[in-house]
């Protein structure tokens, strides 16, 4: 019995977004169109060997989306510094869009309307 091809995966591994307030650069430019990328192991695991990390825990995600964010409108790199100049509000959305395009993925839940018995399904990500 010959074994079947199954249907290639796409694996979405880059992801836009758009800061709230957006990245002010020396020259006064605003950036706020951006991308992100799934972390791997290493981006995790490499900045915890950094003594900014070990000194100041916190520092930790400074580091860490310095490795994933691959673009911020023209800049034309993202370093540490960058991310340390994001504004607050700026810092606390890219942290929950890493979280949220690092988890394991939203769970499809069967859910019955309490009304009509329809069954359909409701995509549940994590921490709802």
């Amino acid at each position: 019995m010959a074994a079947q091809a199954q249907p290639a995966v796409k694996l979405q591994t880059e992801f836009p977004f758009t800061l709230p307030k957006g990245y002010l650069d020396a020259e006064g430019h605003l950036h706020r169109e951006g991308t992100i990328r799934l972390a791997t192991a290493m981006d995790e695991i490499v900045p915890m060997r950094d003594p900014r990390a070990r000194s100041n825990q916190a520092y930790l995600t400074v580091l860490i989306l310095a490795r994933v964010i691959t673009k911020l409108g023209d800049l034309p790199e993202i370093t540490t510094d960058v991310v340390e100049g994001l504004f607050a509000a700026d810092l606390a959305y890219l942290q929950d869009l890493y979280r949220q395009i690092n988890s394991a993925g939203p769970s499809t839940l069967s859910v019955t309307c309490p009304a009509c018995e329809h069954v359909f399904q409701v995509e549940v990500s994590p921490g709802e």
